[in-house]
């Protein structure tokens, strides 16, 4: 089981470099006044991170609601 384990790791890292590699060209995104420019792999990261948290707020938010019934 360690093994396979540490392969699929192996893989992930892989896949990440990867994904990393293909995406370092430079995007312009625009949030209200403001212009932001970066990588796109960096973007992709960013907005995971965004969606990670507002997920992680909401799943809190619920599991209060359901207590208080």
């Amino acid at each position: 089981m360690n093994k396979a384990k540490t392969a699929m790791i192996a893989i992930g890292i892989v896949l990440l470099i990867v994904i990393i590699l293909q995406n370092i060209q430079p995007v312009e995104t625009k949030i209200l006044f403001m212009t932001f420019r970066m990588p796109r792999a960096v973007f992709i990261f960013v907005t995971l991170l965004i969606g990670f948290g507002f997920g992680l707020l909401l799943s809190d938010f619920v599991k209060k609601k359901l207590k208080m019934k």
